[in-house]
């Protein structure tokens, strides 16, 4: 018997992710949604690094980028990718591993649109991860985008979502004396039955 209630409670855990973030909003006082994901690369070095989530949906978890970047070319190229949430204020993390597919589509248009213009000019303007000569030239390349598009740019078919669909999710939350709570939720495949257990910590 896994024991699971209070803040482990339910029998869905995308449900129990979305309501640990809710709480995370309320006393985190940096982005609440920010998460390190994991990817590697074709030679299999990995890599790491913090983006926001921004939508838990009932089977996935999406976030976007540059399609440019190297972090989606080691998305594309593997096809998998896992990430860790933490929040110090709660003691409490959560940890994801699972297949990638691109979300660009009138999803991605949408939340495009609902970035603020500054930052939609910057996706248009930033060559995410290549080098770049100075600052100076960013800004002089941030005026020539905003010319050229003005206040209404359009989603650039190079920036876009990412949807993982997990087969393992993890629950941790701090315990005294180093003893945590930590419960493994999965499943094989596109399988819907979620298996759980309870793990040592």
């Amino acid at each position: 018997m896994n024991e699971r209630s209070g803040i482990f409670a339910g029998a869905d855990p995308f449900i129990i992710a979305g309501r640990w973030l809710a709480e995370a909003e309320k006393s985190e006082s940096n982005d609440p949604n920010a998460i390190a994901l994991a990817t590697v690369d074709q030679e299999g070095m990995p890599n790491v690094r913090m983006v926001l989530l921004k939508e838990i949906e009932p089977d996935a978890f999406v976030f976007y980028t540059n399609y440019h970047s190297s972090k989606a070319a080691e998305l594309d190229g593997a096809g998998k990718a896992a990430f860790v949430m933490h929040w110090k204020s709660l003691r409490r993390q959560i940890r994801v591993r699972g297949t990638i597919t691109r979300e660009n589509g009138p999803q991605a248009d949408e939340y495009y649109a609902s970035r603020s213009l500054k930052s939609r000019l910057g996706a248009w303007a930033s060559h995410q991860s290549q080098p770049l000569e100075s600052r100076a030239s960013l800004m002089a390349e941030v005026a020539k985008v905003t010319a050229k598009l003005g206040t209404n740019p359009p989603r650039p078919e190079f920036w876009g979502g990412y949807r993982l669909s997990p087969v393992e999710i993890e629950f941790w939350a701090d315990g005294a004396f180093r003893l945590h709570d930590r419960f493994q939720w999965r499943r094989d495949g596109g399988a819907s039955d979620w298996q759980v257990q309870r793990l040592n910590p």
